[in-house]
């Protein structure tokens, strides 16, 4: 009888073990209600863009390789899309949420997001794509934690806080849109936000207000900072308080202590913060970078138990000039012995040793053209056509749609004429391409790469040359999806183009990015196979000219 009970469990435990192993991750959901609301964050009430009530929106907290499942009503009287900063919708552009990849949600209608947050960590949030929905609200954060058998080269934080800043104005979305549609700039940012609020320094309830975040004198805490806004870079801080930073765009960093970061337009970075000092309130400080006005916006952290007394009302200072972010960027590395989740395509985390198969510049300008403001990327501004590029290839009709390769992997001679079009960038699957983002203009661009974490190996000053190649970390650095470009610059990055799909490359700028200064990247698969990438999902929204027509064949194994 023993021997037969041996017998059987030595049988079921292998059972039991596989069936571990092809089991399904787990599942998410969300319903979302997206409307309209009154919201005075600057103190004038303006119309903005609320997810379920609440500006901003609601956190989503998952953990790696969970699918996420978010059903979105869109109650707004124009059509509406989210895209989510940072996910890299691995084999699935389906729902990466841009318009060239996804039809817009219609009004009074729904649309449910299914995708995995595969073989990912860390800080991201979500926002709208759809015209100017950015500048109305409609984000939130997003947190990938690592699996408990994982581990995280930091111990457990007593708490875990998500701090959302950003520029704003104080006028609603679709006014922005007409002066960018009429040729004007948006100008300066009214004011900046810190989730969802705007406060100065010596308010008259600093001593009473509820402070943003609480912390137990002694413990450690981790703050996930977003910079969500449509403008401006920023540099964040807290009064007596050193930030250790520990991740950034999904990957574990060195662990350097900074008084202050610089974050960038579209970037999201985790710091652990001890709370050592006395135990009183003091200020968050975001303040705007690389300007000639003046933007600053606290918010309160409080120790529990302390006195109902208002912070010191002396702010640490504000780094000045760029060369002290480029600096600072400089000290980023890559924490190659952490273990996370995360893609290696090509043995990428020896990144340093693959031979280089393309080389792309891409360069920014301002142009007129028909006589009005727009931007754009190597001479030619992005114009969004009606039927989204992905749906234009999967049914075949790109000739009614688009041409490939509009622009060329070098920018064009100066003095050149841009013009509106299409851009779509044909890349080959798997290659291993190197981009350089030239900046010739006096402002500071931050650009964002959907689908993809790349390796951002190198930045300077002046045009780039291939010399440049010779001081490129080419050992650790971070693996992240959002790079600034300081002015009159240059930075450079590697990646393997091994995600099928049809993937965004914009500036985080909302004005730009809204009058040209994107393009997207055609990552095709030859052989449209399910291994490397999934079918059109069933409940994908036809519009434009695939509307109507018969669904082409699914992808095979």
């Amino acid at each position: 009888m023993a021997r037969a009970s041996s017998l059987l469990l030595g049988v079921l435990i292998p059972l039991l073990f596989m069936a571990a192993a092809y089991a399904e991750d787990p599942y998410i959901f969300f319903t979302w209600n997206v409307t309209y609301g009154t919201i005075s964050p600057l103190g004038r009430p303006q119309k903005a863009i609320l997810i379920n009530g609440q500006f901003p929106g609601p956190n989503i907290n998952s953990t790696t390789n969970n699918n996420v499942v978010v059903n979105v009503f869109n109650n707004l009287d124009e059509p509406f899309l989210l895209t989510w900063n940072g996910i890299q919708q691995r084999k699935n552009s389906w729902m990466d949420g841009t318009p060239g990849a996804q039809c817009p949600i219609p009004p009074g209608t729904n649309f449910t997001y299914h995708f995995q947050v595969k073989d990912q960590i860390g800080s991201y949030f979500y926002f709208p794509t759809t015209g100017t929905h950015r500048a109305a609200g409609g984000f939130g954060g997003l947190r990938v934690n690592s699996r408990l058998l994982i581990p995280v080269p930091f111990d457990a934080p007593e708490d875990d806080y998500t701090v959302l800043i950003g520029d704003w104005y104080d006028k609603d979305h679709k006014t922005l849109q007409g002066f960018l549609d009429s040729g004007r700039t948006l100008a300066r940012p009214t004011g900046l936000l810190i989730n969802g609020e705007s406060h100065k320094v010596g308010e008259k309830d600093d001593a009473t207000r509820k402070p943003l975040f609480t912390m137990k004198a002694g413990k450690t805490y981790r703050y996930r900072i977003c910079n969500v806004g449509i403008r401006n870079s920023l540099n964040f801080r807290i009064q007596g308080h050193p930030m250790k930073l520990v991740e950034m765009d999904g990957s574990h960093t060195v662990q350097n202590v900074y008084e202050s970061l610089d974050i960038h337009v579209g970037q999201c970075l985790s710091v652990l913060v001890t709370a050592n000092q006395p135990a009183k309130r003091y200020y968050m400080v975001a303040s705007a970078r690389f300007t000639q006005y003046d933007l600053t916006s606290v918010a309160l952290v409080g120790y529990e138990g302390a006195p109902a007394a208002a912070p010191a009302t002396a702010l640490p200072p504000a780094p000045t000039g760029w060369a002290w972010s480029l600096n600072q960027f400089r000290s980023f590395r890559w924490n190659l012995t952490a273990s996370a989740a995360r893609p290696n395509p090509q043995g990428s985390y020896h990144y340093g040793g693959i031979e280089i198969t393309r080389t792309v510049k891409i360069a920014n300008s301002a142009d007129r053209i028909d006589g009005k403001l727009r931007y754009s990327v190597n001479g030619v501004s992005f114009v969004l056509p009606e039927t989204p590029m992905k749906l234009a290839e999967y049914y075949s009709v790109v000739d009614k749609v688009f041409k490939y390769d509009i622009i060329g992997d070098e920018p064009p001679a100066s003095g050149a004429a841009a013009k509106l079009d299409t851009v779509v960038v044909n890349a080959t699957f798997r290659n291993f391409v190197e981009i350089v983002f030239e900046n010739k203009e006096k402002g500071i661009q931050s650009w964002h790469l959907d689908g993809y974490s790349f390796f951002a190996v190198g930045m300077g000053p002046g045009k780039w040359t291939p010399e440049n190649r010779k001081y490129y970390n080419l050992l650790d650095a971070v693996s992240r999806h959002t790079i600034q470009v300081y002015p009159k610059s240059w930075s450079a990055i590697l990646l393997t183009l091994d995600n099928a799909g049809m993937w965004n490359v914009r500036s985080n700028a909302l004005e730009r990015q809204y009058l040209g200064q994107q393009f997207y990247f055609s990552v095709l698969s030859p052989a449209r196979s399910l291994r490397d990438e999934y079918s059109m999902p069933a409940e994908t929204i036809a519009c434009g000219v695939v509307k109507g027509l018969p669904l082409p064949p699914p992808y095979t194994i």
